[in-house]
């Protein structure tokens, strides 16, 4: 169980370092083909909100990479449930203010993590 716990974990801070990237380096180009939704006119002028948002993001991934560094297998298991929880908190978030993908691509990940790690603390 904690194998595919960690994977879920891998794959999120995956996709946290991609948001980082798509938000702090490509906001004015790749972005404009992943938010088709986003006026064109707007990315410019939302460069550095954008590029502060994937700092955000990074935080994130770097913190599920650092759970997957710690030695004890406690610690590990629950730093990796507080990161995989502000992630999965921003999904429901981002779900409710702006687009219901935002949970299926951010939060549902994440809760499917916590989800398989703790079955693997109480099992």
């Amino acid at each position: 169980m904690l194998i595919l716990a960690n994977i879920i974990v891998v794959i999120v801070a995956l996709l946290h370092l991609y948001f980082l990237w798509l938000e702090m380096f490509a906001w004015t180009t790749r972005a404009k083909k992943v938010f088709r939704q986003f006026p064109e006119h707007l990315f410019e002028p939302t460069k550095t909100l954008a590029a502060n948002q994937g700092l955000y993001n990074g935080f994130l991934s770097a913190g599920l990479i650092w759970s997957l560094l710690i030695q004890d297998p406690v610690w590990q298991v629950y730093v990796a449930l507080f990161f995989l929880g502000c992630v999965a908190l921003a999904g429901m978030y981002g779900a409710v203010t702006a687009s219901k993908k935002i949970f299926v691509v951010q939060g549902l990940p994440a809760l499917i993590g916590i989800v398989l790690l703790l079955l693997h603390l109480f099992l």
